[in-house]
């Protein structure tokens, strides 16, 4: 309170900062809408990228995708792109944390999305100990962007599994690793007691619909609102950032990941 009554109110995201749509699915894996679809209708909400980030292959009962599929996938994306939608598809996946940590294909073909999103899917029930380890060690692998929906709770259906937040958090923080503020809203995961937390540290979000068909990515809309009660500035969301500058985000934050890789 203090600092507001010198500094006033700081300025919060607002929905027309937004430029980057951010992990969604289709009909690639388990969503219900094609590429082409996708980007159209993030291109009508006023967006300049979409970032594509289907199942993994471990993933088999959403469709994950083979390493062949993903290349194939990838050719699709470099067609619609040559063809210029009017808006610019990123390659991401959505990668599968397994339970020892690892992420869900060999490094080299981690290395060929513009993005990855890392997701616990399985093994919810590990004690806190080890479901942190688990995590701890996909946030230090140089391929990971974002971890998606941190702690994997379905309002209503299902509790967030047992994870040292703080530890995560402090990890984020480290390696550069943003958070995903994921507004499906059976999720919007992180939970609100802890952004205020993870800014303070210096961790960035990602505000994500997680949309598995077109006529859902306007939930983004009330996920900007929810941001805003959360007290997110436009600094400390990454899909404020032109697509170029987020491309070199992630490569320099790959980089730094595998610097302190070397460390180790």
């Amino acid at each position: 309170l203090d600092h507001i009554r010198r500094e006033g109110i700081p300025p919060l995201i607002t929905f027309g900062q937004m430029r980057g749509m951010i992990h969604v699915h289709t009909t690639w894996s388990d969503g219900k809408n094609s590429l082409e679809e996708m980007a159209l209708a993030a291109k009508s909400l006023g967006f300049e990228y979409i970032a594509i980030c289907d199942h993994s292959q471990s993933a088999a009962y959403a469709g994950g995708l083979s390493i062949e599929r993903v290349r194939q996938q990838r050719a699709d994306i470099d067609t619609l792109n040559a063809r210029g939608l009017g808006i610019r598809i990123l390659h991401g996946i959505e990668s599968d944390i397994l339970p020892d940590g690892s992420l869900d294909y060999p490094d080299d073909v981690l290395a060929e999305f513009d993005l990855v999103v890392a997701s616990v899917h399985s093994h919810f029930n590990l004690p806190a100990p080890e479901q942190t380890a688990r995590i701890l060690r996909a946030l230090a692998h140089p391929a990971t962007t974002i971890l998606g929906h941190p702690t994997g709770r379905l309002l209503l259906r299902r509790n967030g599994y047992q994870v040292d937040i703080e530890a995560i958090l402090a990890a984020a923080a480290r390696t550069g690793t943003i958070i995903e503020f994921n507004v499906n809203p059976y999720r919007l995961d992180l939970d609100w007691r802890y952004h205020q937390r993870a800014c303070s540290i210096g961790v960035r979000f990602a505000i994500d619909p997680d949309s598995y068909r077109a006529d859902l990515m306007n939930e983004l809309s009330d996920g900007i609102f929810l941001a805003r009660r959360r007290g997110l500035r436009p600094s400390a969301v990454v899909n404020t950032l032109p697509v170029d500058a987020f491309l070199d985000m992630v490569a320099a934050q790959r980089q730094q990941k595998q610097l302190l890789r070397g460390a180790a």
